[in-house]
């Protein structure tokens, strides 16, 4: 999904920002851990692992509550892979974007006969805003997080954007900022308090359209349909047809054209007529 794919951005690009708010301690030293673990390819969409001089921070950002396998038995097979290569502490965090009541999100351990294993688990909707809303970094987190008045949180989280100086990164967070709120705010809202000219300037896109079609797979042929639609819903406050599969079925470069379009058509019958048959 595009919403962990943005999550996955951030800390890649902030791994000191999100260490320093997950420990609540100073940390120094963190890079992004670059690595395969055996016996099966590393799911790429929604885990990042961070390392410090002596652990692993292992992050994965969840949409919706349910997966398969279950998130508990992959928090476990995720440490043991880690712990057996590495041989350091393993602290494991699970991040809910979405407000949910479904127990999975509320599940904080993995527990069979003779085997418990524990994980922390953060849900967005229950944070306090302050922390993140003193941070550019996790300024689209914060659009998700606790509130008894959540147009005056965005409103909020929009101010703090405009006062980033530098273009580059405003247009980046803006962006994230944006794709985020639509978990939770109607995109009429969300278009009223950004510019919409955000959308097509922020590299972050590229950047995910980009690595989607590099991976030349179906997973990431559909990360970059998913980012396509969510682009629509945003701009243009439209939710398109079911496109999915055809949109599936075309080459790498008809992708980058519809991309390109989805950031600059002015409404959705424009998109769809230029989608190939």
């Amino acid at each position: 999904m595009a919403y962990d794919n943005l999550c996955k951005y951030l800390v890649e690009q902030y791994p000191t920002d999100f260490a320093r708010w997950l420990f609540s301690a100073e940390v120094s030293d963190i890079r992004l851990l670059k690595t395969e673990l055996s016996l099966e390819p590393i799911r790429a969409d929604s885990v990042t692992f961070l390392q410090t001089s002596n652990q692993i921070l292992h992050l994965e950002f969840q949409t919706q509550p349910e997966s398969d396998p279950p998130l508990p038995l992959r928090m476990l097979d995720y440490w043991v892979r880690l712990h057996r290569q590495y041989r350091c502490s393993v602290e494991q965090v699970v991040i809910f974007l979405k407000s949910t009541t479904s127990e999975a999100a509320f599940t904080e351990q993995f527990e069979a006969v003779n085997t418990r294993h524990r994980y922390r688990v953060i849900r967005l909707w229950e944070q306090n805003p302050a922390p993140l809303l003193e941070n550019t970094a996790l300024l689209p987190l914060a659009t998700l997080t606790q509130t008894s008045s959540p147009r005056a949180l965005l409103e909020q989280v929009a101010q703090r954007v405009a006062m980033i100086e530098e273009p580059a990164q405003r247009q980046s967070i803006s962006a994230c900022v944006q794709v985020l709120a639509g978990l939770r705010f109607e995109k009429s809202l969300i278009q009223g308090l950004f510019r919409r000219e955000i959308m097509k300037e922020s590299v972050i896109y590229q950047d995910i359209l980009q690595e989607g079609l590099r991976q030349g797979q179906q997973e990431g042929f559909r990360q970059v349909v998913q980012l396509i639609i969510d682009t629509l819903e945003v701009r243009l406050s439209e939710t398109p047809s079911d496109i999915t599969e055809q949109l599936m079925n075309l080459t790498p470069e008809q992708l980058r054209q519809l991309h390109r379009l989805a950031m600059t058509c002015s409404s959705l019958p424009e998109f769809l007529a230029d989608l190939p048959d």
